[in-house]
């Protein structure tokens, strides 16, 4: 499975440990930025990640800026994604079963190291059912024609 990662400098050392974590495990993983603490925008980031998910260049991805909010926004901008803030297990698993959530957005800098792994690892390995959630992920992707 091939996932982008992209983060600000909010998210930067967040980032590095679950690209890390990732590579270990055996994940293709493409890094887009930031290298670095210096202060960037956000919005440059989720977008670059998020057009490398809707064009199918990679399967999932994973963005992290301070709280995640400012990222998760830049990505649900582009056309197919459905990227969920995670704060948790149970909501990164139920965003994959129910939403079907092609990327995850984490805060860097309101997420521990362990707990942000738990929550990579539980949105990584979840399933979407299907069933009465497909109907509604179908929904929601028409709002986009709007």
């Amino acid at each position: 499975m091939k996932i982008v990662i992209a983060s600000d400098h909010g998210g930067f050392d967040l980032k590095e440990i679950i690209k890390d974590s990732l590579i270990k495990k055996g994940y293709n993983v493409v890094d887009l930025g930031t290298n670095s603490i210096e202060s960037v925008d956000y919005p440059d980031y989720g977008c670059k990640a998020a057009q490398m998910v809707a064009s199918k260049e990679a399967d999932k991805g994973i963005v992290v800026c301070g709280t995640g909010i400012g990222i998760s926004i830049s990505a649900n901008k582009v056309k197919g994604i459905r990227c969920a803030l995670c704060s948790d297990v149970y909501s990164a698993k139920m965003a994959r079963a129910h939403n079907d959530s092609n990327m995850l957005a984490l805060g860097g800098r309101v997420v521990g190291r362990d707990l942000a792994l738990e929550i990579v690892n539980a949105w990584l390995t979840g399933e979407f059912e299907g069933g009465r959630h497909e109907r509604r992920v179908n929904k929601m992707m028409k709002i986009e024609e709007l």
